[in-house]
């Protein structure tokens, strides 16, 4: 038997891949397919199930396009309705996969769907758990996601999520093997650890959702207190894998469109796409192309364009550094963002060398704005509200960057603003989107947030009432 899995950082998601005697399931992939194909003929193996824990909200699964290219049979588990074919899997279905076998645990709460795996192995002994969002390490899955079921509230969906819990999970042995399907960064829980498995037994010690003596009503209490709202492609995402979507190869093919500086620009006025700049935000502030939103790979790339960008069907144009315009249309592809229209060829160099114009945003260093800070500056902090009630600069306004749209009220274009985040990432995200919509008196502080709250500047450490919620 094998078991691996197989994460991808910045969508902080774990697929699984399980082999056994010459067949291999996999478990919640993601939208390309090819990996899990190459996987699986390069260990002279078929891929006999793909097994969904639930209909996931933070990105597209690769169920539809797997199951075609080998033939897999889809496994959900009770409540799964879709409008293609798959398997509905009873609660206790046994699934055999070569020498080994899959026994489904109904596991509602996150989603009425949300169904755990468990591996037992050639000699039927528990092995491990594939959770899903059910049970993360060191979290639970928040269950808000699926409120629009007539009168079902998060907090029935917490009480669900509870019994599912102490019913079908904690009762197992404590050396079983946790697998969830994200870790640290997901959307998709509160305070998840940064590790990316551990053993149940160590949950049943540390995870504050599992305390032995932990009353349903306490449990509804803690789970669904300060859960902020969910990023609005959430529910999009969720339509897509419930009732199919294009090929990939279709998406990458109409994606990987090599566009000169000319008919880059002839496309995005005949189109109205967004121009989206995925290079470090270090090459991007140097220069970029009037109008483009800033977006850079290097960061939590597809939850920030989840976040950011509403409409699913936006046009986009891609500015990427060298070699990785195909990657940005695969992942922009993976949350549902399936209409890229092409990249600048020679990518933004190309566009300088013909001499277009271009915008450049103020860059300056936290010794900087130490040295131009006084209390009558308009600086905007765009960190989360958790991250600035720890500590903020004195005078800041709180303009969290998931929000922007909804508090672009607040700001006044004859304002000039000083823009700072954590690590500049986020900073240079909101200057973009300010810049594209007009404003100009912008300074983006590129730097550490310990390093603004160690140099001279004032900080504070309670919740400023300018706060925007």
């Amino acid at each position: 038997m094998k078991v691996e899995q197989i994460y991808t950082g910045c969508l902080a998601q774990g697929a699984y891949y399980i082999e056994s005697n010459g067949e291999a399931a996999i478990i919640d992939p993601l939208r390309e397919s090819a990996p899990y194909i190459e996987k699986a003929k390069a260990n002279g193996v078929k891929i006999k199930y793909i097994f969904e824990t639930h209909f996931h909200a933070d990105f597209v699964s690769g169920h539809l396009d797997l199951a075609k290219k080998t033939g897999a049979k889809i496994i959900y588990g009770p409540n799964a309705e879709t409008t293609y074919k798959k398997h509905l899997a009873k609660d206790g279905e046994v699934f055999k996969l070569g020498k080994v076998s899959f026994k489904v645990l109904h596991t509602p709460g996150h989603t009425p769907e949300s169904t755990t795996y468990l591996l037992k192995d050639e000699k039927k002994k528990d092995y491990a758990i594939f959770t899903g969002d059910t049970l993360f390490i060191g979290d639970v899955g928040r269950p808000d996601l699926a409120q629009k079921m007539g009168s079902v509230t998060k907090e029935d969906l917490a009480g669900w999520l509870y019994d599912s819990l102490r019913n079908k999970i904690m009762p197992l042995g404590d050396k079983v093997l946790v697998y969830p399907a994200h870790g640290a960064g997901s959307a998709c829980g509160k305070n998840m650890s940064s590790e990316t498995w551990d053993t149940l037994g160590n949950q049943k010690k540390t995870n504050y959702a599992l305390r032995a003596d932990m009353t349903k009503e306490e449990f509804i209490k803690e789970v669904t207190d300060g859960l902020l709202a969910p990023p609005s492609y959430f529910a999009e995402n969720v339509k897509l894998n419930k009732s199919g979507y294009e090929s990939i190869d279709a998406v990458m093919k109409r994606g990987a469109k090599a566009l000169t500086p000319r008919a880059f620009e002839t496309a995005a006025n005949v189109s109205g796409a967004l121009i989206l700049d995925v290079r470090p935000k270090e090459e991007f502030v140097k220069g970029f192309i009037p109008n483009s939103i800033f977006i850079g790979l290097d960061g939590s790339f597809a939850p920030w364009v989840g976040a950011l960008i509403a409409d699913l069907q936006q046009p986009i144009l891609i500015v990427a550094p060298r070699g990785k315009n195909k990657e940005t249309v695969k992942r922009l592809a993976r949350v549902g963002y399936d209409n890229s229209l092409g990249y600048l060829k020679g990518g933004f160099d190309a566009w300088k060398k013909e001499k277009r114009e271009i915008d450049k945003i103020e860059t300056i260093s936290a010794k900087k704005f130490s040295k131009d800070f006084t209390k009558r500056a308009n600086v905007l902090d765009v960190r989360k509200p958790s991250e600035f009630s720890g500590e903020h600069v004195e005078t800041a306004q709180n303009f969290p960057l998931d929000f922007i749209d909804k508090n672009m009220s607040e700001v006044s274009k004859n304002k000039k603003y000083y823009l700072h985040c954590r690590s500049g990432y986020r900073s240079t995200v909101a200057a973009s989107i300010l810049k594209a919509r007009g404003f100009e008196k912008l300074i983006n502080v590129h730097a550490k947030f310990d390093d603004i709250a160690a140099s001279k500047i004032p900080t504070s450490d309670f919740v400023c009432p300018t706060t925007l919620k």
